[in-house]
């Protein structure tokens, strides 16, 4: 549902341990820039479920990526020495619990950076999930089928879906939320701290986490690295503007900064990049490139966003 482009010919090695449950004749164009050049440096963690990629980016976080599906959607295991937060849980096809039990023992609190349904396909299997106060996350927690269901087409999966895996059933299933969460809230891990950054634009719920202590910045859908979609319906430009001069204003305490697609660590400086790429659209400086799905594409430098196409002038 929610997606992101860019990618190089992916390796055979990487589809083989991927049952051939779901057949592909042709593989997707952005299938082709994969494996992506930046996972070369990252420590690579062996898990037994393909359907991931799990890397260590920073001590005792560990980034859980999908890279078989169009959104390559990545997930965050943050631990402290009490318990671990899961940042996001993914599109729901892969078995998530498994791979995190290989992970760490501690007990998990799931915290989603927003409910779009490939940020929550896993939520269900996790007794403890803390929501954002809103009614667009209460509404999402009820599961969805049509949107997850738009995740397998043809175009959208690389290689093939997992062992036992059915795609028509597939659907994001629906969670409990334990506790809600509120700007400023902290969560406690035993010996690392986590702060809840309402970062609302992308959706009325998203959000960024920080840890203050480590200079890491987990932003969701904030930013990413690849073409950021700001058109869906519950997009609000105006709180996106807000949210990120807050995340900008956070650049000198920031190391790293992880995004949730495609490419796990970013430096600080794209923040200000993010920000002045916003300020040059919003101030008609950019170009608009159409789409065929009726979007817009501006390009800033090495920032993109797709937005919803400028009304025509009277």
């Amino acid at each position: 549902m929610i997606r992101k482009p860019f990618r190089l010919a992916l390796a055979i090695a990487l589809l083989l341990p991927l049952a051939p449950s779901f057949a592909q004749a042709n593989i997707p164009e952005w299938c082709r820039a994969l494996p992506r050049p930046e996972y070369k440096n990252l420590p690579r963690r062996p898990v037994s479920d393909a359907w991931f990629e799990v890397y260590e980016v920073a001590p005792g976080v560990f980034a859980i990526y999908e890279p078989h599906q169009f959104e390559e959607t990545i997930s965050y295991l943050i631990t402290g020495d009490k318990q671990a937060v899961l940042f996001d849980t993914g599109m729901g096809i892969g078995d998530l619990k498994k791979v995190i039990a290989e992970l760490t023992p501690l007990p998990i609190i799931v915290l989603n950076s927003h409910t779009h349904n490939d940020h929550v396909g896993g939520n269900w299997q996790f007794p403890t999930v803390y929501g954002v106060d809103t009614d667009f996350t209460r509404a999402n927690a009820k599961g969805s089928r049509d949107d997850a269901q738009a995740e397998l087409a043809p175009d959208q999966i690389c290689g093939q879906l997992p062992s036992g895996f059915d795609p028509k059933s597939y659907g994001t299933r629906p969670w409990r939320i334990t506790a809600y969460v509120h700007d400023g809230d902290r969560i406690n891990l035993g010996g690392r701290s986590l702060e809840v950054v309402a970062t609302p634009g992308h959706t009325p719920d998203a959000i960024s986490l920080l840890d203050r202590v480590n200079g890491l910045l987990f932003t969701g859908d904030t930013y990413y690295p690849a073409t950021i979609w700001l058109y869906r319906p519950e997009t609000d430009l105006n709180a996106y503007d807000a949210s990120i001069r807050r995340l900008a204003a956070l650049r000198p305490k920031i190391k790293k900064v992880l995004g949730a697609h495609n490419v796990p660590v970013s430096a600080p400086a794209v923040l200000a990049q993010l920000l002045r790429a916003f300020e040059e659209v919003r101030l008609g400086k950019a170009r608009a490139s159409p789409t065929s799905g009726g979007q817009v594409v501006y390009r800033v430098g090495d920032i993109a966003f797709l937005m919803r196409a400028p009304a025509p002038k009277p």
